[in-house]
């Protein structure tokens, strides 16, 4: 990886600032975004584990040009098929942690139901069961918010590393490993800022969080480019990396 590539700032994040110039970067151009924001997760929902990484490079190939001034035009977040290798390979890494939790989950919850299962046909008590998987639940509910706030804070730059920097999977995720590190506390808060957000959106007839995805979206990109500088034109990128790379 070439140094200048690699080349980041720390301590640049404020996520209010981030979220106000993000509604800025967008507000004239409001429902395109949403249009690219929603339709982006839709198909990337249709089979997350292969889709969402590349329809998430098309939202940021979509957002930096924005950010740069260029024209966006809304079939711009099909591009991030051209990055289909790397995208899915930060897609599938994210993924791990969330499938390794759900092993055991799944474990212990069976082995609740066996235990309480009547035997000799004495009549089984619903409250002995259901009181222990109710309290499983919600300890795994909370562990997976944990977790999931963790993995997007160190996760949130590979994204659009991958289409900016044209790294390959494995690289955007240990340089978005390394610049977040080095600026917790920011991407922490605007994490944290964009969630109470989404939250409030979904109490507004919770629909309102989808209108909100936008913005979010922008403030990510307004927090990476202060993160990572562009790159002077006349400075040659490296070309995509090849199918066959990670």
């Amino acid at each position: 990886m070439n140094p200048n590539i690699s080349e980041f700032h720390s301590g640049v994040i404020a996520p209010v600032e981030c979220v106000k110039e993000g509604w800025n970067l967008i507000k004239d151009r409001y429902w395109l975004f949403f249009g690219i924001s929603i339709v982006g997760l839709l198909v990337g929902s249709a089979f997350a584990i292969v889709l969402m990484g590349p329809m998430m490079c098309g939202i940021f190939i979509c957002f930096l040009q924005r950010k740069r001034g260029e024209q966006v035009e809304f079939g711009t977040v099909f591009k991030g098929f051209e990055y289909f290798v790397p995208g899915l390979i930060v897609q599938l890494i994210k993924a791990i942690p969330i499938i390794v939790l759900m092993v055991p989950f799944y474990i212990v919850m069976l082995a609740v139901m066996f235990s309480n299962m009547p035997r000799g046909g004495e009549p089984i008590d619903e409250r002995s069961v259901m009181f222990p998987m109710f309290g499983i639940e919600i300890v795994f509910f909370l562990v997976v918010i944990v977790v999931s706030i963790l993995i997007e804070l160190f996760f949130v730059f590979a994204f659009p590393l991958v289409v900016d920097r044209r790294l390959s999977g494995l690289e955007a995720i240990k340089l978005s490993f390394r610049a977040c590190k080095a600026n917790f506390s920011g991407v922490l808060g605007l994490l944290l800022l964009n969630a109470a957000f989404g939250i409030v959106g979904l109490l507004c007839c919770l629909i309102g969080a989808y209108f909100y995805l936008p913005v979010s979206f922008a403030s990510y990109v307004v927090a990476y480019r202060r993160i990572f500088p562009e790159i002077p034109q006349n400075f040659p990128l490296p070309p995509p990396p090849p199918a066959s790379w990670a």
